[in-house]
């Protein structure tokens, strides 16, 4: 599980969880990581102890963005100060260095090519990387001033972005699809309500994805072109407002867990959009949730101030 500093109202920074999607080792205990608002990034033993097993200060200003490997073996981190990490945890060693020529806000690994990644943050474009090369393979631009999230669907040969491009006369750009070989956009016209999208969810098992949103609600969409929003279905009853929250599916789809900007966090039934849990544990608010991978009853939250917090 990761936790990575996120930027809220006025541009303050917080901090966000990631699960570590990748396989255990025999004997060895659940493991979140994150990054802080500092310039470091951290493992933690979200289980058993609930202490920091590791710190990793390798970037010079804050870690925005950082992911597991999909082995799980490794941490991608990238920060204010232009910099991608790519590091091992068992030995420390720097497997992978580079530098960008923007801020660093969102990371994405390929779902196929585990040795490829695509960066965004404050630059109209996003970069695809090749770690064996250390070079930029691919290029993708739009007319926007920040990357806020990415998501790679299914086969890999698509992803979205989310944008801070939002206007009281226009919401295109806001979400944008992307085609992964040739740098195209297949769309810029997927989600028509003025206001933006902080995080990107993937559901497990159905062909849709979600938007956590500015207007306080996560939007459903298709992840198959042209990407409709359902009408008939959102999940409403927890609050953004400015904060980059984020959101997940639990592993088997069923459920839907979501921070809050009043210090909660909430799960709600995919299928029926109700609130099926509201859990109070946070006094600032809560940036990020995330599932345990294989423990379906425990769940993993943090908060504006800095706090992790593991539930059963």
């Amino acid at each position: 599980m990761l936790r990575a500093g996120r930027r809220g109202p006025g541009g303050r920074r917080g901090a966000a969880l990631r699960r570590r999607q990748g396989p255990r080792q025999a004997g060895e205990g659940d493991v979140c990581s994150g990054a802080r608002r500092g310039h470091s990034a951290q493992v933690w033993n979200a289980v058993d102890s609930g202490s920091c097993l590791q710190t990793y200060s390798l970037h010079s200003e804050a870690v925005r963005a950082a992911r597991w490997s999909p082995c799980g073996r490794r941490i991608l981190s990238g920060g204010f100060d232009f910099a991608l990490h790519l590091t091992d945890l068992e030995t420390g060693t720097q497997l992978f260095s580079s530098r960008s020529d923007f801020r660093i806000t969102a990371l994405r690994f390929h779902p196929r090519d585990h040795s490829v990644f695509v960066c965004g943050g404050f630059s109209s474009e996003m970069k695809a990387w090749d770690i064996r090369t250390s070079k930029v393979v691919r290029s993708y631009k739009a007319t926007i001033q920040q990357t806020l999230d990415i998501l790679f669907l299914r086969e890999g040969s698509e992803f979205l972005s989310s944008t801070d491009a939002s206007s009281r006369d226009s919401a295109d750009r806001t979400i944008i699809a992307w085609d992964f070989q040739s740098s195209a956009k297949i769309s810029n016209q997927i989600f028509h309500e003025r206001y933006t999208c902080p995080s990107l969810t993937l559901h497990p098992r159905e062909p849709v994805f979600l938007a956590q949103t500015n207007g306080n609600y996560l939007a459903l969409f298709s992840a198959v072109w042209p990407y409709r929003m359902s009408r008939r279905r959102r999940y409403e009853g927890h609050k953004v407002e400015g904060y980059s929250v984020g959101c997940e599916c639990s592993p088997d789809g069923d459920l839907l867990l979501t921070g809050s900007a009043d210090g909660r966090t909430l799960v709600y039934s995919f299928r029926t959009a109700s609130r099926a849990r509201t859990l109070h544990g946070h006094t600032q608010a809560c940036v990020g949730a995330t599932f345990h991978p294989v423990l379906p009853s425990m769940l993993a939250t943090c908060s504006w101030e800095g706090d992790v917090k593991i539930w059963h």
